[in-house]
């Protein structure tokens, strides 16, 4: 019995020590918040509210759109920054404490619905972040470790900590006896609301595994009739939320589809180490055809190959909803959570538990290069150095001259930078379903950097923006090399970028 009691204890305590330490190397990766992706766009957001919350205008180019990026959680932070007077980087390290706050809590609160062991929390952690594939990718809304570290500070990671809220909130109401009031439903419709405007592709994610969650519960008309309240005040509250048309978004064009179009690559190696996670499901499925994962899971696959199918693919931003109750389903079944009875039990007790500590090991050695966000390159051993990928340098180099509001002529890599800073761009790093005038600023800048535009029809561009400021490389159209070109060299950056003054 005391082997059995050590053995048990070793259970418990090994995950929630593991887990504690990527919470720890996560916290530490918010206090260097290592720029990639959408950072510069949602610093940018930021910029824009603190100077005007009524009125921000489209926070990366100089023009009066409203934009899906002023949500409730950006105003915060909007409002943050204005009233302390915090850069905004401080703003996005104080929301990313926020957000991995809401996200652990929420994982803890979920999983306590579906297993009491204390192991199970700490558990799901690790295989959110640890159980995904060999080919390492990054995207918002997606929880490995690496993508995490580098999206911490992300609306997603917010709206993702709240759906598990939601979840966890929505499962105790439909399970209560007696009944409860209307408040909390209601209140579950406002919540729900508040994560489809804070981040809408986290916020279907959120939606499947809410529905999945009800009808698991086979509810009565009482319930149904809550769950009819609650989607009422959802939906007023999507309706007259002012900054931008959450309804018009139904309406995006086919450039979000050509941007996600890589969401279906690679789904194997990406994707891999979560097959324990599915194998679980089944036992879940086999015990219980209404479980709450299973149907969760379900959804996902549904929504996710539809979209393949059909060439909608955007719809692959719902690979969370997939690959998260198999996740969650794999954590509570090495617990001996809902694996049922007989060979399907007896298999998780021994092969099956060790087949997710050897998936969790994979992924985390595939995914070891992220503690090179906290600890310096040279002092990491040569195979972990090896995965370690550098986060994008960023462009402060620029600001002792570019000031609040000035408008640059750059490039799409930079131009999902330059903005983070105060600037504006004349087409934006990233596809704007409200900017109108999208396809003709993007066409301009494209015409501006060819080696065969004359130095006139340059200038008319300039002069239609506003174009204080170019960007780019010195080895590239060597727009600055000619003296026609109305263009003055003020400093150089990394890797040979110049930044270049506009001379009227």
């Amino acid at each position: 019995m005391s082997i059995l009691r050590a053995a048990l204890r070793r259970t418990t305590v090994i995950p929630q020590v593991v887990a504690a330490l990527v919470v720890v190397l996560l916290l530490l990766v918010i206090a260097r918040l290592p720029w990639a992706g959408d950072l510069g766009v949602h610093a940018a957001t930021v910029q824009r509210l603190r100077h005007s919350l009524v009125d921000p205008g489209n926070p990366l180019v100089d023009a009066d759109t409203p934009s899906p990026y002023y949500s409730p959680w950006m105003l915060v932070l909007g409002c943050l920054a204005r009233v302390t007077g915090f850069s905004v980087f401080v703003v996005l390290r104080v929301g990313a404490l926020v957000g991995l706050g809401l996200l652990v809590t929420g994982v803890w609160r979920y999983v306590r619905t579906l297993s009491a062991h204390r192991a199970a929390p700490a558990l799901a952690v690790l295989c959110l972040v640890f159980l995904w594939g060999t080919s390492l990718f990054t995207w918002s809304g997606f929880l490995g470790l690496n993508s995490l570290a580098l999206t911490v500070s992300y609306p997603s990671v917010f709206a993702l900590g709240l759906a598990f809220h939601l979840w966890a909130w929505l499962a105790g109401a439909v399970h209560a006896r007696p009944l409860g009031g209307w408040g909390a439903w209601l209140g579950l419709g406002a919540l729900w609301a508040v994560i489809l405007l804070c981040h809408q592709f986290s916020g279907v994610v959120a939606s499947l595994g809410a529905l999945a969650v009800v009808v698991a519960a086979r509810p009565g008309r009482q319930v149904w009739l809550r769950v009819g309240g609650g989607l009422a005040v959802a939906v007023g509250v999507l309706w007259v939320w002012p900054y931008y048309d959450f309804f018009a978004l139904f309406g995006a064009g086919d450039e979000l589809e050509a941007v996600h179009r890589g969401l279906y690559r690679d789904l194997v190696g990406r994707y891999w180490l979560v097959l324990p996670g599915v194998a679980a499901l089944v036992v879940r499925w086999l015990q219980d055809r209404w479980d709450p994962l299973v149907l969760f899971f379900a959804l996902g696959v549904v929504v996710v190959g539809a979209g393949g199918l059909s060439g909608h693919y955007s719809w692959g931003r719902a690979l969370p909803a997939v690959v998260i109750p198999a996740q969650v389903a794999a954590a509570l079944a090495a617990v001996g959570t809902g694996t049922g009875a007989g060979a399907a039990a007896r298999w998780w007790r021994g092969g099956g538990a060790a087949v997710l500590a050897g998936a969790l090991v994979v992924g985390a050695w595939t995914q070891v290069g992220t503690v090179g966000y906290v600890v310096p390159r040279g002092v990491l051993p040569g195979v972990v150095a090896g995965k370690y990928r550098a986060p994008w340098v960023g462009y402060r180099w620029v600001t002792p001259w570019m000031r609040y509001g000035d408008v640059v002529m750059a490039r799409t890599f930079p131009a999902r930078q330059l903005p983070a800073y105060g600037a504006y761009t004349v087409a934006p790093g990233y596809p704007d379903f409200f900017l109108p005038d999208e396809g003709r600023r993007a066409a301009d800048v494209r015409r501006y950097f060819a080696a065969g535009t004359s130095g006139s029809a340059r200038r008319g561009i300039v002069a239609a923006y506003r174009v204080r400021w170019v960007v780019d490389r010195g080895a590239g159209v060597g727009v600055g090399g000619e003296r026609h070109s109305g263009l003055r060299v003020v400093t150089w950056g990394p890797g040979g970028q110049v930044l270049y003054e506009v001379v009227r």
